[in-house]
């Protein structure tokens, strides 16, 4: 009896060991994948890590489309010592013809045993078919390791993939009690450096950043990552009537062609064509009937259709209210400053005539840390429950479409 308690408790000791030794590695991959974030779009950042006898022997991560895969730079780091090795991968191997050819070939040409992975591949195209094959071959395959760290590094990508249309993280940088700027305007600067510093990576990880005419006319921003680290962000406007003159910086930089002037057709065409003079992208939206104001699914669909995944709104308020009007915020980053500014002049950090408190929209923390002497706070949309009867329509229209999907 004594032996079968001590032979279990081996087993399960051996058992945390290995998990813990799979999530060292994993992380390693992690951290790696995080450094192609903003260069990879299409694609989604990876990083992959070969492991043999307890030592990394080879490591990458994707820098951009069309090259090569982090499990491939991996493997060729590794070269022949990769045979019996181990392949850490933060997501599923791909199994089809891109711009590159698939992974999983090279993977099982190398030699190597077991592939351990943190995310599944999110397009139901492809889900599952490169670890199939990589089993069918022989391979042992490990799967959802550091699974929750993975699944938030492809949250963009997923979006992306699931729906054609950008993830979108809203950042609010704001005092106390909810203003943005004093009655005059004047916003800088609220928060500290060490926050600012962090919207400059945040900048550096996304691939647009998106602001309301307002916020250029008031502010005239660059809106570029410092130091760029290699990344071409794009600039998105928003100036549904052609607000913005042509000699501000976002026109007359060295990067006015990343640039992207969003507007509708009550802009002036002189307008749009001065705009266009500088090399920048005039992209036309549909308006709102009503309004006039843009159509904010219809731009989304018109980022989506870029192959841009992460999209990054600074402001303005009046852009913030449009945006969560519309539903398609996916996260929340408010970032408070230690002080109160007051007045009923100054102004919010979201516009618009507001809502009711019973239809107010309801989010959840995901995150809270300290930066320097400010809060991030994190967050995302809370959804509402959806009425039984909805939800028995959707579930039977779900059915109708995987049956014609069988067929």
């Amino acid at each position: 009896m004594k032996e079968k308690s001590t032979a279990k408790a081996f087993s399960i000791l051996h058992g945390w060991t290995m998990q813990a030794k799979h999530e060292h590695w994993m992380r390693l991959a992690l951290g790696l994948a995080r450094r192609g974030e903003g260069l990879t779009r299409p694609n989604p950042p990876v990083g992959a890590v070969v492991v043999k006898n307890g030592k990394a022997i080879g490591a990458g991560f994707h820098r951009c489309a069309g090259e090569d895969h982090a499990e491939i730079i991996a493997l060729k780091k590794a070269g022949g010592r990769a045979k019996d090795a181990q392949l850490y991968v933060t997501l599923e191997p791909c199994c089809t013809h891109g711009r590159t050819p698939p992974c999983v070939g090279a993977i099982i040409k190398s030699g190597i045993r077991t592939v351990i992975t943190s995310v599944p591949d999110p397009n139901p195209r492809h889900r599952g078919r490169g670890l199939f094959t990589l089993k069918r071959a022989g391979i042992k395959v490990v799967e959802g390791v550091c699974r929750e760290e993975g699944q938030k590094l492809i949250e963009p990508f997923k979006k992306w993939i699931l729906s054609g249309k950008p993830y979108l993280t809203l950042k609010m940088a704001m005092s106390y009690d909810g203003k943005t700027a004093d009655y005059r305007g004047c916003s800088r600067w609220i928060t500290g450096k060490k926050a600012r510093s962090f919207v400059h990576d945040m900048r550096r990880r996304v691939d647009a950043v998106l602001v309301g005419a307002g916020t250029v006319l008031a502010d005239n921003p660059r809106l570029l990552p410092k130091p760029a680290g290699g990344r071409k962000t794009y600039r998105i406007i928003l100036d549904a009537k052609g607000r913005v003159s042509p000699d501000v910086k976002v026109l007359c930089d060295s990067a006015a062609k990343q640039t992207i002037m969003a507007t509708t057709p009550l802009c002036p065409a002189k307008r749009r064509n001065e705009w266009r003079r500088h090399g920048v992208q005039v992209w036309i939206i549909p308006s709102r009937q009503g309004d006039g104001k843009m159509s904010i699914p219809a731009l989304m669909n018109k980022i989506g259709r870029m192959g841009l995944l992460h999209v990054l709104c600074e402001g303005g308020s009046e852009t913030a209210a449009s945006l969560i009007r519309a539903g398609v915020v996916d996260e929340f980053l408010f970032i408070l400053a230690p002080l109160v500014i007051g007045g009923k002049n100054a102004l919010p950090a979201v516009g618009g005539n507001g809502w009711k408190l019973s239809k107010s929209p309801r989010l959840s923390f995901i995150e809270q840390e300290i930066i320097g002497n400010d809060i991030l706070i994190r967050a995302k949309p809370l959804k509402r429950r959806q009425k039984p009867a909805r939800l028995q329509r959707y579930a039977q229209h779900c059915g109708q479409v995987v049956r014609s999907q069988n067929i």
